[in-house]
């Protein structure tokens, strides 16, 4: 499969002053173009799919003469291999993790664009990213569900009880899809929303009186999927001491707009994912309060935003850059379980699915989350990213969606 290379774009403005939005792309009041999320049939053929996945990384391996490690971590419910890979050797780890949901899928091709150039690059920016960081990098962490094309994986809620006796008598979980959903019917193959699987309590056991759950309480654990993720998480967590950073590749809607433009959102960044556990609103997670930094959060995801707005001199798009909405408090997601546990957060997510947008933009779009990676990686290796304002994240222009609803935005993205 031919493979997309991208320049480390972002390098130049990683410990930048904040870059507004503005300074790109002057805004107008004008009516967007047409746009609808009805989902409809669309071709995903130039995604990387899982077989393909097994293949780049194996050859990324072998051509990076030794700076790429590939190791299979874990297997999926229905037997598709977890596959994890490492580049660098500094002190720092960052994990990036990406197609949670199956019809989430620039992500996956994004980072091994990342591995390729980190694992094959002898420039002075790969180099001083390797010598800093250690970058863990999951591209597919639910291949049963891309392999269908779906957000959920294929699990039904048997199997989980089969593999949790104690479950027997729990009431069935709220994120089990068993009806349509986007445009996919889940009646003959039923499946979990396993981006709500999380729990912050990383030695948690399913106990059947949390079942079944609602959007702002934790998950459980249950999907081999989360299981997996959170024994890398742990394991890194014991190597490092802490894993630095946590970053996690999504898509939402395909129409939101820039506030006060008419131009589409390309990519949203959010580093806030539930309530500050030193606050009464976040009194549940009191435990946590040590270890929560959500100004370090923010720190990175300016990171982002500014190596975003630098590359919009080269593609106007790649500055259509907002902020995901801030009224969320999702425990039960990896972001808010890995925030509460000390690592700094990001959430990327990218204009439209492949149920709405398909194959439409993919290079773009691609490359946008690429350049977001870079610009944060870069700024941690540097040390930039300290000296980053923390008040500019609330400077990014909020999303204009339009008529969209909070339970929109906590059920159906994210």
């Amino acid at each position: 499969m031919h493979r997309m290379r991208v320049l480390a774009l972002a390098a130049v403005v990683a410990g930048s002053a904040f870059i507004p939005a503005t300074a790109t792309a002057p805004l107008t009041s004008a009516a967007p173009p047409p746009c609808s999320e009805e989902p409809r049939e669309n071709p995903i053929s130039e995604f990387t799919s899982y077989d393909e996945l097994l293949v780049e990384l194996d050859r990324i391996e072998r051509v990076s003469a030794g700076r790429v490690s590939v190791e299979k971590v874990g297997e999926s419910n229905r037997g598709r291999d977890m596959l994890l890979a490492r580049v660098g050797s500094g002190p720092k780890v960052v994990l990036i993790t990406a197609e949670i949901h199956g019809n989430e899928k620039t992500g996956p091709d994004a980072v091994l664009d990342l591995l390729d150039y980190l694992g094959t690059s002898d420039s002075a920016h790969a180099r001083k990213i390797r010598e800093q960081l250690t970058v863990v990098a999951m591209p597919k962490i639910n291949p049963d569900a891309g392999a269908l094309d779906r957000r959920g994986n294929d699990m039904t809620w048997e199997e989980a009880q089969a593999r949790f006796p104690q479950l027997a008598t729990a009431q069935v979980p709220w994120n089990y899809y068993t009806e349509p959903r986007q445009g996919d019917d889940y009646s003959q193959r039923p499946g979990f929303d396993v981006n709500r699987d999380y729990n912050p309590n990383l030695d948690y056991q399913p106990q059947p009186q949390d079942f079944p759950g609602a959007s702002d309480k934790p998950g459980w654990f249950i999907s081999p999927e989360t299981q997996t993720v959170r024994d890398v998480y742990k394991s890194l967590r014991d190597e490092f001491g802490a894993v630095d950073t946590y970053i996690d590749l999504h898509h939402q809607g395909a129409c939101y707009t820039v506030p006060g433009t008419d131009r589409f959102v390309t990519m949203s960044l959010s580093g806030k994912f539930v309530a500050d556990p030193a606050t009464p609103a976040g009194a549940a997670y009191a435990e946590f309060a040590d270890t929560y930094r959500p100004e370090y959060s923010k720190q990175l995801n300016v990171a982002a935003y500014n190596a975003l707005q630098a590359a919009a001199n080269q593609n106007p798009d790649f500055g259509n850059i907002t902020l995901y909405p801030q009224d969320t408090n999702l425990p039960g997601t990896g972001l808010g379980s890995f925030q509460l546990n000390g690592s700094g957060a990001v959430l990327f997510e990218v204009r439209g699915q492949t149920q709405t947008l398909g194959e439409q933009h993919r290079g773009m779009l691609t490359r946008t989350v690429y350049i977001g990676l870079d610009g944060i990686l870069s700024s941690i290796a540097s040390g930039q990213v300290d000296n980053l304002d923390p008040a500019d994240y609330d400077r990014i222009p909020p999303t204009d969606r339009g008529q969209q609803t909070k339970s929109t935005i906590t059920e159906i993205e994210n």
